[in-house]
């Protein structure tokens, strides 16, 4: 039986259970998901299944990553909620492309693992298998697995084998959507310009479900704590002096009361400086490369090779006495100390949550 699978939350259970239950099929799973987006997200999830497929003894295959045939075929279907004629879509090109891998490899079965998820509707899944059984002539398999205490089961598992937990189906429209209703940040669809990983990325995640990977096949104990904590995002920002854009460099937690101000440097301490609005301070590029222990040439250079957050973090700790300030620090290549300065600045300071890993000595 050919097994369509969307993620590891949903595929870790239900593949147990049609081993129980269909214990004389060979099962082969299918990662075909061209709905998720972005790619950092896709790339996550498949690298649990993989996972999951290898703990169970079951050959994983991957379809193709079209997500621009995907956004071209629902087009038109953007505002449509979940469960909605998107999904419709979604479950039909999802399913057709497994019978057609299930024709390919000479299987006669198909099922899904969207038929565990809670968030799915069981109807839209079985008229799409039925829809397909008749054009491909494949026999759709649709357990409920739900029932009884299924879906709790199904949760419980998936925490006990440290599975990662998405919190969106997986498409651009469903998420941007979910993040309105949760009046959040969809950071998800962030990557700085610098490359830099910022807390609670995809890619700080994918950072640490390979060191998950790393760790067990080196047989070490290990347990993923969740903790709440405040994140940052820096959408935009320039400074100007005289109509002209400045190279500058904005370190973390740096925050403005409305986007736009206009200061003056009314002070200097060392060497640090300190401006007349909003507790700007702005340091030199070489001071702060004293403090970081780099040797950045230019504010380009930071951009092409970023210091970690927590490096940066660390920096504005050493200048600044209060460690939860939100006042801004700039990095300056050059410093006039007599000229007026426009600072635009558009920053999200949000409560959020982490995860990382306790490693058992």
């Amino acid at each position: 039986m050919l097994v369509h699978i969307c993620c590891a939350v949903d595929s870790h259970y239900f593949l147990q259970r049609l081993q129980k239950e269909y214990p004389g099929e060979k099962l082969i799973g299918y990662f075909y998901d061209p709905n998720i987006h972005p790619y950092s997200e896709y790339y996550l999830r498949l690298l649990d299944v993989k996972r999951s497929c290898k703990k169970l003894g079951i050959e994983l295959i991957e379809g193709e990553y079209d997500v621009e045939g995907w956004l071209d075929a629902v087009r038109g279907l953007e505002n449509e909620p979940e469960k909605g004629l998107r999904c419709d879509f979604c479950f039909d090109n999802r399913l057709e492309n497994t019978a057609k891998k299930a024709a390919q490899i000479g299987e006669k079965k198909i099922t899904t693992t969207l038929l565990t998820s809670p968030k799915k509707s069981q109807e839209q899944l079985k008229e799409a298998g039925r829809h397909i059984e008749q054009k491909y002539g494949v026999q759709f398999e649709a357990p409920d697995f739900r029932k009884e205490g299924g879906t709790q089961e199904q949760f419980a598992m998936a925490q006990e084998e440290k599975i990662y937990h998405q919190d969106y189906c997986g498409c651009i429209y469903a998420l941007t959507m979910q993040r309105e209703q949760q009046q959040k940040l969809a950071d998800e669809l962030f990557v700085p310009v610098t490359g830099q990983v910022l807390p609670e990325s995809i890619e700080d995640r994918i950072a640490l479900y390979e060191k998950r990977m790393a760790l067990e096949e080196d047989g070490i104990a290990y347990k993923i704590i969740r903790e709440k904590f405040l994140n940052y995002r820096l959408l935009r920002a320039y400074v100007k002096q005289k109509g002209e854009v400045l190279p500058s460099y904005i370190l973390p937690y740096s925050t403005l009361k409305r986007k736009f101000t206009k200061f003056r440097i009314k002070e200097k301490i060392k060497d640090i400086h300190y401006a007349n609005r909003e507790e700007i301070i702005i340091i030199s590029l070489a001071y702060f490369n004293k403090l970081i222990d780099k040797n950045y040439k230019t504010i380009q250079d930071i951009m092409k090779n970023p210091p970690t957050f927590d490096e940066e973090v660390s920096v504005k700790g050493k200048i600044i006495y209060n460690f939860f300030s939100l006042a801004p620090v700039i990095v300056l290549e050059d410093i006039d100390e007599n000229a007026t300065f426009q600072l635009f600045m558009d920053a999200h300071v949000y409560e959020d949550v982490r995860e990382h890993l306790a490693i058992f000595s």
